[in-house]
C-alpha cells in the first residue's frame, strides 16, 4: 500500500499516525499534539473522523475513543464591525475597533 494521507491540511499519514500510537499517544489529543493532525486549515473537519476511527481500531472498539481533541479559540476576537457592511464601505482597522 502507498502512502495514505490522514490529515491534508498537515500531510499527516497513516504511517505517522502508527508511529505515534507506537510512542504511547493513545489518545486523539496527545496524536494531534504529537504529529499535527487537526491544527490546519480545516480544523480537524476533513480528519479528525479518520483518526478517531483508526485510534478505535487500534485501541479495540468505538467505544474506546469518546474524547474529542480541545479547540482553542482566537487569541484576539475579531470585531463584528469587521464583517459588518460599515457606511463608508470600508472595515476599520484591527487597532480601531
Amino acid at each position: 500500500m502507498g502512502k495514505v494521507i490522514v490529515c491534508r491540511c498537515e500531510d499527516v499519514t497513516l504511517e505517522d499516525l502508527r508511529q505515534a500510537f507506537a510512542a504511547g499517544h493513545r489518545d486523539l489529543e496527545s496524536l494531534k499534539r504529537f504529529t499535527g493532525l487537526s491544527t490546519g486549515f480545516c480544523q480537524g473537519k476533513c480528519c479528525a473522523a479518520h483518526a478517531g476511527r483508526f485510534l478505535a481500531e487500534l485501541r479495540g472498539g468505538d467505544d474506546m475513543v469518546c474524547d474529542p481533541t480541545r479547540t482553542r479559540p482566537l487569541l484576539h476576537p475579531t470585531p463584528a464591525a469587521c464583517f459588518a457592511a460599515i457606511a463608508s464601505g470600508e472595515a476599520p482597522d484591527q487597532e480601531d475597533a
